[in-house]
């Protein structure tokens, strides 16, 4: 399956008449396919994008997008509508980050460069929200199991939602069978179905433990929807979460999200391996 990464944003330049310039990007997982165009902000529509697509294509358009910038989303659907492409959200496009980062240097010695102030990959954040009472479950744990163990167990288990996205696996990441994968571990109780139906629609992508105080655990979801999942003050969970910070840091920032209904181990509701981006 061909799935490009894209972006379409303004640029830190100008054209001759001191319009703002916008930027296509566009390459795939490998970064092997690389190809950008720039037009005034007078033109950065979705008939402009949808023309360049077909040129960039070159007739051979890929299934799907993915975008990770929410203000270059909507301009994308729409382009993407008009040939018939399905264009995914998704912060997951290192490759296209990456490019972007190098790009941002090679600005600096363009005769247009206007010298504004210009972060290649920052997005409008909100402050996380708490969540929804009926979703906190019964109880919540850190964890972690070895490499080998997830593959085994999470895998195969007949699991009623799962995201195990195959670049993310441990061997994916070149991660060895007895590393230790760190997660977190909730007991949904009666909600747990409830509860993984609604990660499963707001598609997380990490979750951060943040020092206080007060302490608290965030899930990061979508483009840049940001959860209070809980907030603590005890001194031993408190170094669980510096621990479990640690581990992320040793495994490239895999991590993983298990939901239970109890703390028999026998039956699991939703498992998302996560990674920070």
């Amino acid at each position: 399956m061909v799935i490009w990464q894209a972006d379409f944003y303004r640029r830190p330049l100008q054209s001759a008449t001191g319009e703002p310039l916008w930027e296509l990007c566009l390459c795939d997982a490998t970064g092997n396919f690389q190809w950008s165009r720039c037009c005034s902000q007078s033109q950065a529509n979705s008939t402009w994008l949808a023309e360049q697509l077909q040129i960039a294509g070159e007739g051979r358009l890929p299934e799907a997008i993915a975008v990770f910038r929410p203000q270059s989303l909507s301009l994308m659907v729409a382009a993407g509508e008009k040939l018939g492409v399905k264009v995914e959200a998704s912060r997951r496009t290192p490759a296209l980050k990456s490019w972007l980062m190098q790009k941002a240097q090679e600005y600096r010695n363009e005769p247009n460069y206007t010298h504004e102030p210009y972060e290649p990959l920052v997005s409008d954040r909100p402050p996380p929200g708490p969540l929804p009472e009926e979703l906190w479950g019964d109880r919540w744990r850190f964890a972690s199991v070895s490499a080998a163990y997830l593959m085994e167990v999470f895998a195969e288990r007949a699991i009623r939602i799962r995201h195990i996205p195959e670049e993310l696996t441990p061997v994916a990441l070149g991660l060895p069978s007895n590393a230790v994968i760190p997660g977190v571990v909730l007991d949904g109780g009666r909600q747990s179905l409830k509860i993984a139906q609604w990660l499963q629609e707001a598609s997380p992508v990490a979750i951060d433990y943040n020092p206080g105080p007060p302490n608290g655990l965030i899930l990061e979801a979508g483009l840049v929807e940001r959860w209070i999942i809980a907030t603590f003050e005890d001194t031993e969970v408190a170094e669980a979460g510096q621990t479990f910070q640690q581990r992320k840091q040793a495994t490239q920032g895999l991590h993983f999200l298990l939901i239970q209904p109890d703390d028999s181990g026998m039956t699991y509701s939703g498992f998302w391996l996560l990674q920070n981006t």
